[in-house]
């Protein structure tokens, strides 16, 4: 018989998808005990380092006005509908069909709701103007991309709401906790083992630690050759800790464990991993309007493929297998005022800026013929005659190898502009199967008592690549699932 415990659930993992699972749990009268790895200031996962952008379905700024804090911007906002057949699309195509179809049916479905959910417990949420939309000739707005909405205060409010509100619930957070192992009695998960030999009971378990990517071992071991040196944007604590101590015992691995969450990552300003004051500022992600060239002068990627969000978690491992692990945005005088502000404006920010395409190239140590070659070619390329417009798939193209599908643009005007990126890894894709509720499955497909999954930590929504601001609706809809039964 188990020993009596002070905890009805017991949380691992202080990010969204935690205090997500926690804040359901405790809605239930459920005793919540949420261990977090990080201090008070070190806390919040991957959570804290994010924009806070959100995918939801909805029909329109009508339909999700009541639960954003208004702006004076509303009225000239245009803010297409975005149904859960065009996010199931989404999820399919940039996953090449490899996400799981009843995970994926779940998120699309209630992803709205589960906003609205944590927005009635005291979240915030806002339209996202600075990443999302461009401002039209006539003063109007238009979003992109199926993206619209995110918290105020970015990922810093986020986990700043969700403390403040698993308070008010009555949930305890111990920080600077590590959980290192599961405890198992006749067949159920009962508790967690935490650094220093204490045991710590409670009728279930939620796993919300994360992924692996933070582990460079298991990073050259799942991923491939060359994955140690990815820059870690977010949380230094996802070891993966979890994930081993649920296999352990007869989880099943899920998912994809060979790919990851990877973007266009500042290259070389000093302290660029887990910086908690710059955090997302080190992603470089105007890409789009510009070319990227490797340190042979070469472009390797379609820069106009798709809008950002659905091409930018995928470039970071492009980027990793280019000499050297490094590559250029180059945009003229013309493109720059255009580039995301709070990414291309930060303090310390790495650039190198030239007066001509050739001293550019000097400047970066990239062979000036093939440089100049590349660009004169790019620029010669383009049908001008096409309008640019980058509120929508403009298909201002570019007919070389490879093609650039949408926003080309001659880069002829000085200055030019060199932004140094390498990879930066945000999360790994494989993780532990589970269900739709969040009961994690062993290798014959059935759940092991006690024990849920949700976060980063639950494989098989993403393969590849993933739409952008799903990945914290997955962990709010599947950490309510989760808390809802533990």
């Amino acid at each position: 018989m188990s020993a009596p415990s002070d905890h009805d659930v017991i949380v691992i993992g202080g990010g969204n998808a935690g205090f997500s699972a926690a804040h359901a749990a405790a809605e239930r009268g459920r005793r919540v005990l949420l261990l977090e790895r990080g201090t008070a200031e070190t806390a919040g996962g991957n959570s804290f380092f994010t924009a806070g952008a959100t995918r939801i379905n909805h029909a329109g700024l009508d339909d999700i006005a009541d639960f954003i804090e208004y702006d004076e911007r509303h009225p000239r906002t245009e803010v297409p509908p975005y149904s859960s057949d065009e996010y199931l699309a989404d999820l399919v195509k940039v996953t090449e069909g490899r996400t799981d179809p009843d995970l994926a049916g779940v998120l699309v479905d209630e992803a709205q709701d589960a906003v609205r959910w944590l927005h009635s417990l005291g979240l915030r949420y806002r339209l996202m103007y600075e990443r999302q939309a461009y401002e039209r000739p006539d003063g109007s707005y238009l979003f992109w991309g199926g993206l619209h909405i995110g918290n105020v205060g970015g990922g810093e409010g986020l986990i700043a709401d969700h403390t403040r509100v698993a308070a008010e619930l009555g949930t305890e957070v111990r920080y600077g906790c590590r959980a290192s192992a599961l405890i198992v009695d006749d067949g159920r998960v009962v508790g967690v083992e935490v650094d220093g030999g204490e045991r710590l009971r409670a009728e279930s378990v939620v796993l919300a630690s994360g992924g692996f990517e933070s582990n460079a071992e298991w990073r050259e071991k799942h991923l491939g050759s060359g994955w140690g040196n990815a820059k870690v944007r977010g949380t230094p604590y996802n070891t993966g800790d979890m994930i081993a101590a649920a296999l352990s015992i007869g989880a099943a691995r899920g998912g994809d464990w060979s790919t990851a969450h990877s973007v266009q990552w500042d290259a070389f300003t000093p302290d660029n991993e887990s910086n908690r004051e710059l955090t997302n500022r080190l992603t470089r992600q105007s890409y789009p309007l510009g070319v990227i060239l490797n340190r042979e002068g070469r472009r390797f990627v379609d820069e106009g493929a798709d809008f950002r969000n659905y091409t930018y978690a995928k470039y970071g491992e492009r980027i990793l297998k280019q000499p050297d692990s490094i590559a250029y945005q180059i945009f003229d005088a013309t493109l720059r005022p255009m580039l995301r502000s709070e990414e291309y404006d930060m303090p310390g920010i790495s650039v190198v800026t030239a007066d001509s395409i050739e001293d550019l190239a000097r400047a970066l140590d990239v062979d000036v013929a093939q440089f100049g070659a590349t660009i004169d070619e790019y620029n010669a390329s383009i049908d001008t005659s096409i309008p640019f417009d980058p509120t929508i798939k403009d298909g201002r193209a570019a007919r070389v190898e490879p093609p650039k599908s949408n926003w080309a643009t001659p880069l002829e005007t000085p200055p030019y502009y060199a932004y140094p990126v390498t990879c930066g890894i945000t999360f790994t894709f494989g993780g532990l199967r589970g269900d739709v509720d969040g009961r994690v499955l062993d290798e014959s497909g059935d759940p092991i008592p006690g024990l849920y999954v949700c976060g980063e930590a639950l494989g098989g929504l993403f393969s590849g690549n993933y739409p952008g601001g799903s990945g914290l609706a997955a962990g709010m809809v599947f950490g309510r699932r989760a808390g809802r039964l533990a």
